[in-house]
């Protein structure tokens, strides 16, 4: 079936769109606070950031920024060709817009990943949901900027069914928005079943994608927390021994991350209780003797140093 989609249309009633509330759905991105760590730490000018790019994207197997991905992504989804400049205008605005991802340029990220249009949208929707998720202090924000990526997502992967990257930062927005309307809210609303399946899809496309495995360890841990490890199972199909599946693979592709060993250490304490609150502890203290590669990286490290105090 052909997908026709008005693109700009959706990011337009994105920026404007308002809660019932009346709160803005989503602030000036002028606004956002700065990365608190490493002011040049993690800028990878020039080459460095293509010297670099298998160890900053271990974790998601994506393509650097180049004519022939971008020839591949489009030959793979052809509903994107239409709203896809050509390779000399999008590739240099990628490489920009994965440059202050990873620096924690987050609301920098975001502009160049829109003005590169849909095939910007990974890096867009992943530095928005890494700023809501461990910058932004106002709750009424951050689940406004979760939903705009939740919506943009949505529509992404309409364009781009056959693209593992899309999926995984649906199925991320979609967990990241469900933590902060309430997991049994969301669960009832019939989002979890959207967060595995967004995330399964992702690992179907891409095997060896390590940050799926952690969303998807992360998905168990949280209904098992909030609903019962036996009405999870029985209701939802989230399993203790998934969880441990889930991040020992992704531990296994991508070892001494600190990304996945912070939401390892969580994600057995929310599934497993009292009694593996010591392995947790230990998981911890394995993140936080990482060694950051980039911003997010950076945030998750600190994250388990104030874990393992």
């Amino acid at each position: 079936m052909h997908l026709t989609f008005d693109w700009s249309g959706a990011l337009k009633r994105s920026r404007v769109r308002t809660e019932s509330s009346g709160v803005e759905q989503a602030e000036d991105r002028r606004t956002w606070k700065r990365f608190p760590y490493g002011d040049r730490i993690y800028r990878y000018g020039g080459t460095a950031l293509q010297s670099n790019w298998l160890r900053l994207h271990r974790g998601d197997r994506e393509p650097y920024p180049s004519a022939d991905s971008l020839g591949a992504l489009l030959q793979a989804n052809p509903a994107l060709q239409p709203s896809v400049a050509a390779p000399e205008i999008v590739v240099p605005l990628l490489e920009e817009a994965w440059r202050a991802y990873h620096a924690g340029d987050f609301a920098d990220a975001v502009d160049r990943g829109l003005a590169a249009g849909p095939v910007g949208l990974v890096v867009s929707a992943r530095a928005a949901a890494v700023y809501a998720s461990h910058l932004e202090e106002n709750e009424a924000r951050r689940v406004a900027i979760l939903r705009d990526v939740v919506e943009s997502c949505s529509a992404l992967v309409q364009l781009a069914p056959n693209w593992a990257s899309a999926w995984y930062v649906y199925g991320l927005a979609l967990g990241r928005f469900s933590q902060h309307i309430s997991v049994v809210r969301a669960l009832a609303q019939g989002l979890g079943g959207k967060v595995r399946d967004s995330l399964q899809k992702a690992i179907d496309l891409e095997p060896g994608h390590a940050d799926a495995h952690v969303g998807l360890g992360v998905y168990h841990a949280e209904v098992i927390d909030k609903v019962g490890a036996m009405m999870a199972a029985f209701t939802y199909g989230a399993r203790r021994d998934a969880v441990t599946e889930h991040f020992e693979a992704a531990r296994a592709l991508h070892p001494q991350s600190p990304v996945v060993l912070a939401e390892y250490a969580r994600s057995t304490a929310l599934a497993f209780g009292n009694l593996y609150q010591g392995r947790a502890h230990q998981i911890f203290g394995e993140a936080a003797a990482c060694q950051p590669a980039d911003a997010l990286e950076r945030l998750d490290v600190e994250w388990a140093l104030g874990e393992t105090e």
